[in-house]
Formats: structure tokens, sequence, C-alpha cells
């Protein structure tokens, strides 16, 4: 079974309700008729109820299914009730008057919708820049127990074969308190998509054969994530090889629970996580998920502008699963 068949089983039939801010775009529209249709979510489309209409009619969409909210006349009485939440929750750093021309932006009032748990999640960036998506999640939900920062999963797939590499989308570089807490979130997200976490702590030396800062760094992340997490299975440092190939880590690292079989990827830093990503994905024909964002207290997802009604289907299940797990 595909991994997004095993999440539509997943949240079919459990209502959740994710919020879409870009509500007159073909892709979002396309994607939620078909996700509502399906049973799988209970989409809200946000946006000028004129735009979103015009992109109905012109596409032949009948939106009946959706409850579509346009901010600019949302009841007086629930705006004011959003306002005072978003005022309370800004705890003096926002007062009356910003926190409602706040909410004419349409991913700050979905962020909201998510905050007062009238939605379950939320999904952007079809149309908006990543920035436009994670600061009034940053803002408003803020990140879960435990976690100082967020990061960029993502899931690759090929056949039968499932991994997680992270973080490889949002900190540039990290510390070692930074990894260890990225490996902690990482393992949690592979457990929603059914894996079995087994973390290898990358680097360029498995178990001191390279003496470096940025070894030392890795080995220290490794240290921390197990005070966080003693129950993970998470060994480091450890070379990709190592991590991933039976015979060379039963060489390089004998003793080790993960060496040779690690299915979730923790680099070192961006640049490393990326160019491996991607690496898998051109040269390894792996399919690459996401980015998923992961240690917001709860779901928001943010799309590529290049994305397609696909791609937005598929991020919304994630999002699904991800609130199920929240």
């Amino acid at each position: 079974m595909g991994l997004f068949e095993e999440l539509r089983k997943k949240v079919a039939g459990q209502g959740k309700v994710i919020v879409f801010p870009e509500g007159d775009d073909i892709r979002i529209q396309g994607a939620a008729l078909r996700l509502a249709q399906d049973g799988l979510v209970k989409p809200i489309l946000l946006g000028d109820l004129t735009a979103i209409k015009a992109t109905a009619q012109a596409n032949q969409y009948n939106l009946d299914v959706l409850e579509v909210i346009d901010p600019k006349i949302y009841p007086t009485e629930k705006l004011t009730t959003m306002i005072e939440a978003l005022v309370k929750r800004r705890n003096g750093k926002t007062d009356k008057e910003t926190a409602k021309a706040w909410l004419t932006d349409v991913n700050y009032f979905g962020t909201m919708l998510v905050y007062m748990g009238i939605a379950d999640g939320m999904v952007s960036g079809a149309t908006h820049p990543t920035g436009d998506t994670v600061r009034p999640a940053l803002q408003i939900v803020k990140t879960a127990p435990g976690s100082k920062r967020i990061s960029g999963a993502f899931i690759m797939q090929k056949a039968d074969q499932r991994y997680v590499f992270s973080d490889a989308a949002i900190n540039i570089d990290i510390d070692a308190e930074t990894m260890a807490e990225i490996a902690v979130q990482s393992a949690n997200t592979a457990k929603i998509f059914g894996i079995d976490p087994k973390v290898a702590m990358l680097s360029f030396s498995t178990k001191g054969s390279a003496k470096a800062d940025q070894v030392t760094k890795v080995a220290q992340a490794t240290e921390i994530a197990h005070q966080l997490a003693p129950e993970l299975v998470l060994d480091g440092e450890l070379q990709f090889d190592a991590a991933f190939v039976p015979s060379v880590g039963q060489a390089k690292a004998p003793d080790s629970q993960v060496a040779g079989y690690a299915n979730v990827f923790i680099f070192p830093d961006l640049q490393s996580g990326n160019i491996g990503y991607k690496i898998a994905q051109r040269l390894g024909g792996f399919e690459a998920i996401g980015p998923i964002l992961q240690g917001l207290a709860k779901p928001i997802s943010d799309l590529s502008r290049g994305c397609n009604e696909d791609d937005v289907y598929k991020v919304s299940l994630i999002t699904a699963a991800q609130a199920l797990d929240a």
C-alpha cells in the first residue's frame, strides 16, 4: 500500500477541518472539492468571495459542499472575538488595531482559525512565499512544547522504500541542541507515516574516524537527543554509508542498533540536507514529499508556488494526518 493510500485510510471519516487561505486559486478549489467528495477532510476556503466565485464559475465547480469565508465580511461578533484572542495570544506585543489589520491577511486569519480550534490545520503557499505562511504560524500557533524551532522534513519514497530526511528546508546552520531537537521531531514525523524510526545523526565521520568541530557537534547532538528521548533508537555520528548499508555499518559501528538500518537521516546543516534529498530524488529516483513542517503546536503546511492540484491534495492529507497525531 502506498503512502497516500495509507493516509487516506487514516484520515477518512475523522472530520478534520483544513483551512485554505488561497481560496480563489483553481488548484486549491480542485483539491478541496476532491478532499470533501472523498470524505477525507472538511475544507474551508478563505478569500474574496467575488474572486472565489469567479474561479469556480470559470471551471464549473460547485462549491456548495465547501465552507467559504470572506474575512472582509466576517460577522462582527466573531471578528471581535478573534481580535481579542489574537491580542491575548500576543501578550501585549500587538494592540487591537494591529490585530484587526493582521486579520485582513488571509494567512493570519487562517492561522487564527487553527489557533482557536475552528480548523485543525492550514495549507497555504500556492500563491504566497514561505514567509507569509510561517510567520503567522510562529507568532500565533507557536512551537510545540519541548520545541524551540521548527524544521522541515522530506519523506523520500520509492516502491516499498520510505525514509525521512531532515532538516532539508528551514534552518540554514544549526547547533548541537537544535540538531538533537530536529532528530526527535523527525522521529515523530516518521511514526505518522508508518515508519518505525531508526535515527542516524549524519556526519563525514563515523564514531570518531575524523576529528573536527563539525564532528564534535554531531556527537554532542547525539548525546542531547538521547537525553531528550531516551527510548528513541538513535545513533551518531555516522557517515551515510555506515548508516544505510548493513555491511558497512557492521564494519564501522558494530555495536550500533542503527548503523546499516537507519530510516531517519538527520543532516548537520541545511546545505547538506538540501543537497542530499535532491541527489536521492534526481539520481536515485525517489519521490520527495514535503517539506513537512515540524515542531509547530498545530499543523500548518507550506506549499510550493509551483504546485499542482494533486500536490495540494497530498499535502492536505499529510496535514490532516498530523492533526490526528497532534
